[in-house]
């Protein structure tokens, strides 16, 4: 079994896609009462009703640069076919923004394999409330659950509450935590990470980082020092750098992922808590804007409500 089939089944179950609908339904309710504002009165797609979903699409986090290309696309369309009903508007939305989506960032994780990387290694950032320990508590339990062998790395070490929640996870989920002292080099601790993972011929290990944006300088040169002693043990290491972004921030979150990208090679993405917020658009702006696939969504607050993003399957569930 490779390491992402669980996801590739657990997308394909009823269950899955309906826990993916129920923690967009916050997002949904808000969207469609603006759209549904925005058009009443309206039989035709005009300017005026442009001018009301472009409002629509910045208040709901899809975010200025992302509004302005679907703005544009509807544009193109309404001159192309003269007429367009109102009551069509939410199926050519739809369409667009998956299509924007495609040209911009084609590269979806559901056929996406680790390789022959082992132990394939992961190394997790973000600021601190944006639910990366939880992110990566679910990720080990997912991928213990698929036969995989996975060891946790706790290298935040300036939060004593960051290590014991790591701890915590690995208890719940059964899987091994490297940890040191508080106060500890988080270098150091990658390091005994990688080299256990090694030695114990583990399949996966997940480092997590502190996440302070205070510095960005400080916080380059950590993330740069971790990864170089990890290559020494590694070559390639980490194979995945894993930005943790908390979607009911809204712009916040597209804030933190230029910061981010700025101090370190990101290249993918989980977005959490998008059952908590109506700021579930932030998802599209994201994904249209840092041509840095997003990997995975929160929907909810049970260990497998962690899923692969799927840019049609989330696009439709939006628009159900």
């Amino acid at each position: 079994m490779g390491l992402f089939d669980f996801f590739k089944k657990k997308e394909q179950t009823p269950e899955a896609q309906e826990a993916l609908d129920k923690g967009l339904e916050k997002t949904k309710e808000g969207f469609f009462t603006k759209i549904t504002k925005a058009v009443v009165g309206k039989s035709t797609v005009d300017e005026e009703v442009l001018d009301d979903l472009e409002e629509v699409l910045v208040t709901s986090d899809v975010g200025v640069t992302t509004t302005l290309k679907i703005i544009e696309r509807i544009e193109d369309r309404v001159a192309r076919d003269k007429y367009i009903n109102t009551s069509e508007l939410n199926g050519i939305l739809r369409e667009e923004i998956q299509e924007l989506l495609a040209e911009n960032n084609s590269n979806d994780f559901e056929n996406f394999e680790y390789g022959n990387h082992k132990p394939y290694v992961i190394m997790v950032v973000g600021v601190n409330g944006v639910g990366k320990t939880t992110t990566i508590g679910k990720l080990a339990h997912k991928l213990k659950q698929a036969g995989n062998k996975v060891v946790l790395g706790a290298a935040d070490t300036f939060r004593a509450a960051a290590v014991d929640q790591i701890k915590l996870w690995g208890e719940r989920v059964g899987v091994r935590v490297v940890a040191q002292a508080m106060g500890s080099d988080p270098a150091s601790v990658a390091f005994d990470t990688i080299q256990s993972a090694v030695a114990n011929q583990e399949d996966v290990a997940i480092i997590d980082t502190a996440g302070r944006l205070h510095n960005k300088l400080a916080l380059m040169n950590e993330l740069t020092k971790i990864k170089n002693v990890m290559k020494k043990v590694v070559p390639g290491a980490p194979h995945e750098i894993l930005l943790v972004l908390d979607a009911s921030t809204g712009q916040n979150a597209i804030e933190q992922c230029k910061q981010f990208t700025q101090a370190t090679d990101v290249n993918a993405l989980a977005l959490t808590k998008l059952d908590g917020t109506a700021k579930g658009g932030v998802v599209i702006g994201i994904s249209d804007q840092f041509k840095i696939p997003v990997k995975y969504i929160g929907v909810g607050e049970g260990i497998n409500d962690l899923q692969l993003f799927n840019k049609k399957e989330f696009v439709d569930s939006l628009f159900k």
